[in-house]
């Protein structure tokens, strides 16, 4: 435990005060008839005069952000969910245990107040207090210049006042709740079903990715916090459910970065007898259409861009926009050399061990991504970083799959599910002789699955979209930590 502050030593004092005037610091129920930015909005142009002639009533409970006391009053500011309002606490008005619960508070205490609203010498609209009820007492000061909390540490540790503090961060959680309703209601109306797949898995799949590790007693093994619910979600598929998605959370043992964080919410969602073609304009209507919900516009603000996320956006192959940025030509990009040289004169560290593909994924990633400002379609990705895509008909070592980049990141993935339970099975061996190499990421064989695509999937399309990263573009945020109530962070206290 912390040392304790002088001012916390005199709340906690204060306890004892309240407790012999009678006083539970920790109060029970408050009926609230009323908000503060209801209040506000709907008297903003009614005058003093109007207010005292025919007096209002209300009633609303919320935290006491400011307090200034002139003897036998005092003025305080009450914030509640939405939006602030001044309160005026004055002896005459208020019950004798009433003025004696004023003179205990401070600021960050709860409190319910009920009263009449008129306005001050200088027309501010406020509350002039009759009842006042303490609904819990703050021990801890709110840190010196609350109002303005920037340690981007403390914000981030202590979520609590950063949206105590910031009313623009609690703008963004409520602007996140709203993004995720909109995605819901839009694949709702398209007819998906919305489904809950195992966070605990048997062998991780449906990414490549390194995995947490957590053991179960009773059965006495060891389970995997899942770092994809693809192959469960196909598994629906294969089952008879055709159109399901899930908006889910997924766990995933790697770096930390400002697009990066090991715990992250994902939209997974796949449609039966589709392709990656279809999904396209479907990811463009519901991306569109969610940023017109909470922007009120499709195009948007992004840092020091604009983004214009309105239909049909570019589309590129990959090995064309590797061509494009890397400076390698479409007749060097077939040859592992060429590519393998291309990349080491980029500064890359690429192993010669590598295939083909993943060289040309390194080289993306370091040279393409970043001029991907507007929404780009990349399509056609190789097979051997695309384990559970379906092969392209016309080019059988590219698969259908696509990834969405907006503002020189992925945004999404997607891709016509691969339903071939033989090419499935063979690339799940390729997987594992890679995970015998030494790569930690590469999948594990997972004979259930390929048990269910021998029961039969349908042609089936599936995408996933993070969550977070689209939060990020529609409220307009360098830092994943920003739209996530609770990041992970270093131990504070290490041991």
């Amino acid at each position: 435990m912390e040392e304790r502050s002088d001012q916390s030593h005199q709340r906690i004092k204060k306890l004892a005060d309240l407790r012999q005037l009678g006083i539970d610091p920790y109060g029970g129920r408050f009926e609230q008839t009323d908000r503060a930015a209801i209040i506000l909005e709907k008297h903003t142009h009614t005058d003093g005069p109007t207010l005292d002639q025919t007096p209002i009533s209300c009633t609303l409970a919320g935290r006491l952000t400011g307090l200034r006391r002139f003897g036998k009053a005092a003025f305080g500011v009450l914030r509640d969910e939405e939006a602030s309002i001044q309160v005026y606490f004055k002896k005459d008005a208020l019950e004798s245990s009433g003025f004696q619960l004023m003179q205990q508070l401070d600021v960050g205490d709860w409190i319910g107040i009920s009263g009449t609203l008129f306005r001050t010498k200088t027309d501010e609209l406020t509350i002039a207090t009759s009842q006042l009820t303490l609904l819990s007492k703050s021990l801890q000061p709110l840190p010196e210049k609350w109002h303005g909390l920037s340690n981007v540490e403390t914000r981030y540790r202590q979520r609590y006042l950063d949206l105590i503090a910031n009313p623009a961060v609690h703008s963004i959680f409520v602007q996140r709740s709203q993004i995720i309703e909109s995605i819901r209601q839009f694949l709702i109306t398209k007819g998906f079903l919305e489904v809950e797949t195992p966070m605990m898995h048997p062998i991780p799949g449906g990414a490549t990715a390194q995995p947490f590790v957590t053991h179960h007693n009773s059965l006495a093994t060891d389970l995997y916090l899942r770092i994809a619910p693809e192959l469960y979600l196909k598994r629906l598929v294969i089952g008879g459910l055709p159109r399901v998605f899930e908006i889910n959370r997924n766990f995933r043992n790697e770096g930390i970065s400002t697009i990066h964080n090991p715990e992250f919410t994902m939209l997974e969602f796949y449609m039966a007898f589709a392709d990656f073609e279809d999904l396209m304009p479907m990811t463009e209507a519901l991306i569109a259409e969610t940023a017109k919900n909470i922007c009120g516009s499709p195009v948007i603000p992004y840092q020091e861009h604009t983004l214009d996320l309105t239909p049909p956006w570019q589309r590129l192959t990959f090995t064309d926009a590797v061509c494009k940025f890397s400076g390698i030509s479409s007749d060097e990009i077939q040859s592992k050399n060429a590519v393998l040289g291309a990349a080491r004169e980029h500064g890359l560290d690429v192993s010669s061990n590598n295939s083909l593909g993943a060289i040309l994924n390194i080289l993306f990633e370091n040279t393409v991504e970043s001029h991907l400002i507007q929404p780009t379609f990349i399509t056609h990705y190789p097979i051997e970083i695309s384990p559970l895509a379906k092969r392209c008909v016309f080019q059988p070592m590219l698969t259908d799959r696509f990834e969405l980049y907006i503002a020189g990141r992925e945004i999404a993935n997607a891709f016509s599910e691969l339903n071939d339970p033989i090419d499935q099975a063979a690339r799940f061996e390729a997987q594992a002789e890679l995970r015998a190499g030494g790569d930690a990421e590469a999948h594990h064989i997972d004979a259930d699955f390929i048990r269910a695509l021998e029961y039969g999937l349908p042609p089936t399309a599936g995408e996933g979209i993070g969550i977070d990263r689209l939060v990020m573009l529609l409220t307009n945020q360098a830092s994943i930590r920003e739209v996530i109530l609770f990041p992970q962070l270093r131990p504070e206290h290490p041991q």
